[in-house]
């Protein structure tokens, strides 16, 4: 079977976010079952070609200015599946260019306007680049689409009723898990330590978990991850490099550095300061590593079962609730048996496979004999 995985990013191509990050894992994972996969992105990064393979993956960059040579990629890859990782204009041109192959779509982070104020307040970026990204994503060609598709997903259960009603999708999304690796050895450290795992900007709020260290200097804090632009990088590493239990140890590639895990494994307690979220792929790479969660969100009830959910202001106060009387021992220990059977390699990949077989099966309908 030949796999078409599609997404605004892959992880590596000078981006490191959720979306590239299961892409890359779904893919690699399919091409290692037997499955030829293919991965069509607009071009992130200067220094790949335009085609150029990876774990088991073709990846392919297009311009978003040739969205001709898109249409005429996607119709030569004659995949029997298309899959895109969430909405954008490579959803609606796979359609246009192979409409007799089955369609499929992931939701792993659909905002309405709540949600885009949050993204837009927080980020600091022109009007204009933010019409031009939502054109991109949900265009009227788009949610065309979106209603036209032979199965609809959804990364997390809370995201279902939301999908539904936001796009007028014409049945409900199946829930479908992103794939996790599963670690075999995890080290906590001595020390109480917890991280922070994600990009130093806009609604992630970094500069939170920064104060909550200058506020703990008992405990150890790990900052992974970095600024896209580097001015701001340098102006949040001079700004809090000093703090004495502070580490900055950057951008660590899971799929490359074993220190990635390491580091997460050594953590205690994973704090997120998101101003909101869809379901983070570290919440439950967390919990594979029997690393509680605090948070000031909570889909799918992940922080408040396997963590600890706070309200504004009150990070502190969750942070000394989790190390009181270990409780964040019993509550990663309960994480990593809650997402191994759902999340876990194996598990995540064949709900894949069972998605894609009942899809196809839909679209010979569809396109009839």
């Amino acid at each position: 079977m030949h796999i078409c995985l599609t997404c605004i990013e892959f992880f590596g191509d000078s981006i490191y976010g959720g979306f590239g990050r299961a892409t890359r894992c779904i893919g690699s994972e399919l091409a290692r079952r037997g499955c030829k996969v293919s991965v069509v992105v607009p071009r992130r990064s200067a220094e790949r070609p335009d085609r150029y393979e990876l774990d088991g993956m073709t990846i392919y960059q297009i311009s978003a200015k040739r969205l001709d040579r898109a249409i005429r990629l996607l119709r030569n890859l004659d995949a029997d599946v298309y899959h895109s990782q969430d909405t954008s204009i490579l959803t609606a041109l796979a359609q246009l260019a192979a409409p007799s192959a089955t369609h499929v779509i992931t939701f792993r982070d659909p905002m309405d306007r709540h949600d885009w104020a949050i993204e837009t307040d927080y980020a600091g970026m022109p009007r204009l680049g933010w019409g031009l990204y939502r054109w991109f994503i949900t265009n009227p060609l788009v949610v065309r689409a979106l209603r036209r598709m032979d199965g609809y997903f959804c990364a997390a259960e809370f995201l279902i009723p939301k999908t539904h009603a936001l796009y007028g999708l014409p049945e409900q999304p199946i829930f479908l898990p992103s794939p996790v690796p599963m670690p075999a050895r995890i080290a906590k450290a001595e020390r109480p330590t917890v991280c922070f795992i994600g990009r130093w900007e806009g609604r992630k709020r970094v500069e939170l978990f920064f104060e909550l260290a200058r506020q703990h200097p008992e405990i150890e804090f790990l900052a992974i991850g970095g600024a896209r632009d580097p001015n701001l990088d340098q102006a949040l590493r001079r700004r809090y490099g000093g703090i004495a239990n502070l580490q900055m140890p950057g951008v660590l590639d899971q799929f490359q550095d074993a220190a990635w895990s390491q580091a997460l494994g050594r953590s205690w307690i994973l704090v997120n300061t998101s101003a909101r979220e869809g379901l983070p792929t570290t919440f439950v790479e967390a919990a594979a590593h029997r690393t509680a969660i605090l948070s000031f969100t909570d889909p799918d009830g992940f922080a408040s079962h396997f963590g600890h959910c706070v309200g504004e202001g009150k990070l502190s106060e969750g942070l000394i609730w989790l190390l009181a009387n270990q409780r964040w021992l019993g509550l990663g220990e309960a994480g990593r048996a809650g997402v191994e059977n759902v999340f876990g390699t194996k598990a995540a990949i064949a709900a894949h496979l069972k998605a894609y077989d009942q899809a196809r099966t839909k679209a010979q309908q569809r396109c009839g004999p």
